[in-house]
C-alpha cells in the first residue's frame, strides 16, 4: 500500500461531506465521525440516508413523497413514491440567486480557439427561448427529443428545455456512423431531431448534413429537425425536410421556462449500452433518481461548491456529459469542450485548465496515460493553483498513471478514479475529499450503495477478486429499457446471475483499506488453466514498456484450455521483434504471475474502441475465433478489427 496524498484537516472540515455528517448527527442523534462511519450508516439505515441527502442537497418536491421507498427489492423498488419534481428546475435554480445570476454557468471552448460564456441569467433565458420553440413544434410531456450533437452550449440548453417540459432527452455524438445512430434513435421514435451541420476534429471540419438527411429518411417519427450551424453561419439546409436553423427555431425574449412537475420516476434520459454484442439497450433513467444520485456524487464525493469550475472531457454520448451537466444544480461553472484533446498539441486541455481556473478536471484513464506517453509535464509548464481534484473513469487507471499525476501534474490534489456505468448513470465506486489516495485504488464505494465483490455462488469476498454486485436497491436504478414492457431484457441484463442482486459485469476486489480495485470487465476475464485474470492486470504491466502505446489482451481457446494473446500498438517507427517480445513478457512475469504471461504477442496498427473510447476486448476475441460481430457501427474505428481476422500466428 502506497499513500500518495491525504487531505489536511482544514480541507476535511470545510468539505460538504463534513457538513453533511454534522447535519445527520444533529437530526438523527448519530455519532458519525468520518466517511467510513457515514458509509456504514448509509447501508444500515438506507432510508434515513437517502431522506437526509434529499434535504441536504435541497431537492424541491412539488408533491411530497408518501415514503422514502416502497417495495424495496431489485428490480421493482419505488423510491420516493407519489412525489413530483423536475430535474431542469434544479439545474436553473441559481439563476434566481442575485449573487449567481451574473456569474458564469457555462464556458465553451472549441479546439479552434472559439470561446463562449453564458451567465446563469443568460442560460435561463436561452432555455426559455428554446423551450418556447419546442412548444411551437408540439413537444410535450413524454415526447422524445434526440440530439446528434457535439458538446456545445446549444446541446445543454436544449437538454434543459426538453426536460423542463417533462419530455425525454437522448443524445449521441456526431462521430457515430449512420447505422449506430439508427440503432439508437430508431428505437425510441423521437419527435424532434437536433443536429449540427458539422464539427471540427483534429483541425479538420467534418460535414454532417448528409448523415442528417439519411437519419430523417429512416426515422419517420421525426417531425422536425433543428440545425445548429456549428461550422459557420452559412449552413445550407435546403436538402433537408421539415428543418430550420436554430436561430429561427427559438422564440426570443422569453425570461423563464416552464417547469412541468413529473413523477420521481418519470423518464428523463434515454442512454444506450455500447451495442457491440447486438442492438444497443435503450436504458431509461428518471428525474428523481438521476438528480439525487448525481448531487450525492458531486456534492459529497467530489466536494463541488458554487465557486468551483468543473470540466469533464466527454462527448454527448457518454453519461459523464449528463453527470457534468448536473453540477449546475450546485451553482458551479461548467466548462464544455469539443474537439480533439490533443489539438493543436498534447498540452491543449492543460492550457484550458490553466486559463479557466478549473478546479475539478475530469477525463479518461486513456487520456492520462496518453498525456504521459506524450511527455507532457504540467508541473513544469503550467500554473494550476486552483486545481483541487482530477477525476478518471472509462477504464481502470494504471498504477503508473497515479504516479504520473502526482509527479508531473500536481502534488496537492485529490486523484479520484471512479467507476460505474451508463446502466446506473452514476458510479458504484468513487473518490472522497476526506480520504487518502492509495496508489492503484478507487478511494471508496458510493454512499448508500451496498457494493460487494462476490464469488460465483454470490458470497461476498474481501481481498479476493470477484464480480461487482450491489446487494440493495438504490434510487438511480433504471426505470427499465425502452420497448421492454415486461422487463424481461432488464431482468436478464442485471438480475439473472444472482436473483435479487444487481450484477454489474465488472471484475474487481474490495481492499483492506475499504477501497476498490477494478480489474476489467467480468465477461472479458481471462481464464488460463482455470485462473481468473482481469485484463487490467496485464495492461498495467505492458504499458510500463516505453515502446508500447496501448494493448488489448484476450483469451483464445486452445487445445482444450485458454491461452492469453496480447496485441500491442507501438510507437511510430517501432517494429515488434524478439527482443521487445522478451522484454514485454519479462515485465509481465516479474510483476504478476506466470499465468499472466501471454503465449503469443503480436503487433497491431490500432486498438478497436467504442465511440466513448473503451477497448472492445469481446469483439477482438470474437474475431479471433471467427465469430460474427453483431454491430460494428458501435465502434469508433471498426476497420481496426480487420487486422485480427484469421491471423496465421493464431491458427492451429
Amino acid at each position: 500500500m502506497t499513500q500518495l496524498w491525504a487531505p489536511d484537516e482544514s480541507r476535511i472540515q470545510s468539505s460538504n461531506l463534513h457538513a453533511f455528517i454534522q447535519s445527520v448527527n444533529d437530526v438523527t442523534a448519530q455519532e458519525l465521525t468520518d466517511f467510513h462511519s457515514l458509509y456504514d450508516w448509509s447501508l444500515s439505515d438506507r432510508y434515513a440516508f437517502w431522506d437526509s441527502l434529499a434535504t441536504f442537497v435541497d431537492i424541491q418536491f412539488h408533491s411530497a413523497p408518501s415514503a422514502v421507498c416502497n417495495h424495496d427489492q431489485m428490480p421493482g423498488a419505488k423510491w420516493f413514491p407519489d412525489s413530483t419534481l423536475n430535474y431542469a428546475e434544479h439545474m436553473l435554480r441559481h439563476s434566481k440567486n442575485a449573487e449567481r445570476t451574473t456569474e458564469d454557468a457555462l464556458i465553451f471552448r472549441r479546439e479552434d480557439g472559439q470561446r463562449i460564456t453564458l451567465s446563469y441569467g443568460e442560460l435561463v433565458k436561452a432555455v426559455a427561448a428554446a423551450q418556447a420553440g419546442l412548444k411551437v413544434l408540439g413537444v410535450s410531456k413524454g415526447d422524445r427529443v434526440a440530439a446528434f450533437m457535439p458538446n456545445c452550449p446549444e446541446t445543454l440548453i436544449m437538454m434543459l428545455a426538453t426536460t423542463a417540459l417533462g419530455a425525454v432527452w437522448s443524445s449521441c455524438s456526431p462521430d457515430f456512423g449512420i447505422q449506430g445512430v439508427l440503432d439508437r434513435f430508431g428505437q425510441i421514435t423521437p419527435k424532434v431531431l437536433l443536429s449540427i451541420d458539422g464539427y471540427f476534429y483534429g483541425g479538420k471540419p467534418i460535414q454532417c448534413l448528409e448523415k442528417v438527411q439519411s437519419i430523417q429518411a429512416q426515422i419517420p417519427s421525426i417531425e422536425q429537425t433543428v440545425i445548429v450551424p456549428f461550422l459557420g453561419s452559412d449552413a445550407d439546409i435546403s436538402s433537408l425536410t421539415s428543418s430550420s436553423l436554430y436561430d429561427d427555431f427559438i422564440v426570443p425574449d422569453r425570461n423563464t421556462p416552464e417547469f412541468v412537475a413529473v413523477d420521481f420516476n418519470h423518464p428523463l434520459f434515454i442512454m444506450y449500452s455500447s451495442g457491440t454484442t447486438g442492438a444497443p439497450k435503450c436504458i431509461i433513467h428518471g428525474h428523481g433518481g438521476t438528480l439525487l444520485q448525481h448531487l450525492k456524487e458531486l456534492s459529497l464525493h467530489t466536494d463541488v461548491k458554487p465557486e468551483d469550475t468543473l470540466f469533464y472531457f466527454s462527448t454527448c454520448g457518454w453519461m459523464m456529459w449528463n453527470w457534468l451537466a448536473s453540477s449546475l444544480a450546485l451553482g458551479a461553472t461548467v466548462v464544455l469542450y469539443d474537439g480533439s484533446p490533443f489539438h493543436p498539441e498534447p498540452r491543449s486541455l492543460m492550457d484550458i485548465a490553466e486559463e479557466e481556473g478549473i478546479t475539478v478536471f475530469g477525463t479518461s484513464a486513456k487520456y492520462i496515460a496518453a498525456l504521459e506517453k506524450a511527455g507532457v509535464k504540467p508541473v513544469e509548464s503550467h500554473s494550476l493553483p486552483k486545481l483541487k481534484t482530477i477525476l478518471s473513469t472509462g477504464s481502470p487507471l494504471l498504477h503508473e498513471s497515479f504516479d504520473y499525476v502526482y509527479r508531473d501534474i500536481k502534488k496537492d490534489l485529490c486523484l479520484s478514479s471512479i467507476s460505474g456505468g451508463t446502466d446506473i448513470i452514476s458510479c458504484f465506486a468513487l473518490g472522497c475529499p476526506a480520504l487518502p489516495v492509495i496508489r492503484g485504488e478507487l478511494q471508496c464505494r458510493g454512499l448508500g450503495m451496498d457494493v460487494q465483490f462476490v464469488n460465483p455462488e454470490g458470497k461476498p469476498l474481501l481481498k479476493e477478486k470477484g464480480e461487482l454486485t450491489c446487494q440493495s436497491s438504490f434510487p438511480s436504478m433504471p426505470i427499465g429499457f425502452w420497448n421492454d414492457p415486461e422487463n424481461k431484457k432488464y431482468h436478464k441484463a442485471y438480475f439473472n446471475q444472482f436473483p435479487g442482486v444487481w450484477a454489474h459485469g465488472d471484475f474487481g476486489e474490495l481492499t483492506v483499506n475499504k477501497g476498490v480495485i477494478i480489474h476489467g470487465r467480468a465477461d472479458a476475464v481471462l481464464n488460463p488453466g482455470g485462473v481468473r485474470i482481469g485484463t487490467a492486470e496485464i495492461y498495467r504491466q505492458v504499458e510500463k514498456v516505453e515502446e508500447v502505446l496501448e494493448s488489448v489482451a484476450i483469451g483464445q481457446e486452445w487445445e482444450g484450455d485458454v491461452r492469453v494473446i496480447l496485441f500491442v500498438k507501438l510507437r511510430d517507427g517501432i517494429i515488434l521483434d524478439d527482443a521487445l517480445i522478451s522484454e514485454i513478457k519479462k515485465t509481465i512475469r516479474a510483476n504478476t504471475t506466470p499465468r499472466h504471461v501471454p503465449a503469443v504477442v503480436l503487433q497491431t496498427p490500432d486498438i478497436p474502441r467504442t465511440i466513448s473510447g473503451k477497448i472492445v476486448e469481446l469483439a477482438v476475441r470474437d474475431v479471433v475465433h471467427d465469430k460474427p460481430i453483431a454491430n460494428t457501427d458501435a465502434l469508433a474505428n471498426p476497420e481496426a478489427l480487420d487486422y485480427f481476422r484469421k491471423r496465421p500466428e493464431l491458427q492451429d
